[in-house]
C-alpha cells in the first residue's frame, strides 16, 4: 500500500564540521489516506524538522520525501510550491496570516496563486471557512478574531480545494483547551473524508486523536504504537 506521505531513509544535517547537527537520522516513514498521524518527541527530537520536509519546505540532506508517488526533490523550489497549494495543507502554530487581507481572501489566496479565478477561489474559500464553522466571519481580518478563529483559518486555508496531505505543527499550542480539541476535531473529520495527517504535539491527550502515533528521540523513530498508548511512550522516553 503506497502512502500518502512517504520518507524513505530521511537524513538531515544542519551545519558543518563542528557546528554540524542531525535533525533526521534514516528515518522511514508514512502516512495513508483516512489516517491521522500524531508525532510525539521531547524539544530537538526531530519533530518539526519532519515536518517541514514533508511539506516542501526543506530537502533532505540524503533519503527521499514522496506525496503521492513524486519526489519532492524532483520538482524544484517552483514545483514544492505548486504542490503546497494544491495538495499539501500546512498548519502553522502561529497562523501565519496576513494581517491586511480578510478571512475569505487568506484562505482564497492559495488557489489564486495557483491560477483560479478570483470567483472560484473565493467561492471554494467560503465553503472552507463554513466546514470550519466561521462563515459568518469571512469578511473580518484576523486582528478582529480571537486566537481561535485565527487557528481555524489557518485550517481552511490549508485544506481549501482537494488537499490530500494535512500537516499541523502544534496546532493549538496557543489555544484554551477546548478550543484546541475543536481544532483537532477538525482535523480528524478531514482524515476521516480521505486525506492523510501528520499532526506534530508533544501532549498525550491530543495524539489520542491519531490512529498511530511515532515517537521521535534524537532525529531517531523509537517507538509506533496505536493512540492507546501515547502516555506510555512519554514514560519510556523519560
Amino acid at each position: 500500500m503506497t502512502g500518502v506521505l512517504e520518507l524513505d531513509t530521511v537524513t538531515r544535517v544542519h551545519g558543518a564540521a563542528a557546528t554540524e547537527v542531525t535533525a533526521l537520522r534514516e528515518v522511514t516513514f508514512a502516512a495513508y489516506a483516512g489516517e491521522l498521524v500524531a508525532v510525539m518527541g521531547p524539544s530537538g527530537s526531530g519533530k518539526s524538522t519532519l515536518l517541514t520536509l514533508a511539506g516542501g519546505l526543506d530537502s533532505p540532506t540524503s533519503g527521499a520525501v514522496r506525496v503521492e508517488g513524486t519526489d519532492l526533490a524532483a520538482l524544484g523550489q517552483k514545483g514544492r510550491a505548486a504542490m503546497r497549494r494544491t495538495s499539501i495543507g500546512y498548519v502553522f502554530q502561529d497562523f501565519n496570516l496576513i494581517p491586511a487581507l480578510t478571512a475569505v481572501e487568506n484562505v482564497a489566496l492559495p488557489r489564486e496563486l495557483d491560477g483560479a479565478g478570483s470567483r472560484t477561489a473565493r467561492k471554494a474559500a467560503l465553503a472552507a471557512l463554513e466546514e470550519v464553522g466561521i462563515g459568518e466571519l469571512a469578511r473580518r481580518f484576523p486582528d478582529e478574531m480571537s486566537g481561535g478563529q485565527q487557528q481555524r483559518i489557518a485550517i481552511a486555508r490549508a485544506i481549501v480545494g482537494e488537499r490530500r496531505l494535512i500537516l499541523a505543527d502544534e496546532p493549538t499550542g496557543a489555544l484554551d483547551s477546548e478550543t484546541g480539541e475543536d481544532i483537532l476535531r477538525l482535523i480528524r473529520a478531514r482524515c476521516d473524508a480521505g486525506a492523510a495527517g501528520v499532526l506534530v504535539t508533544h501532549e498525550a491527550r491530543h495524539a489520542a486523536w491519531a490512529d498511530r502515533v511515532v515517537f521521535l528521540r534524537d532525529g531517531v523513530i523509537v517507538d509506533e504504537a496505536g493512540s492507546d498508548r501515547p502516555d506510555a511512550l512519554l514514560e519510556q522516553a523519560r
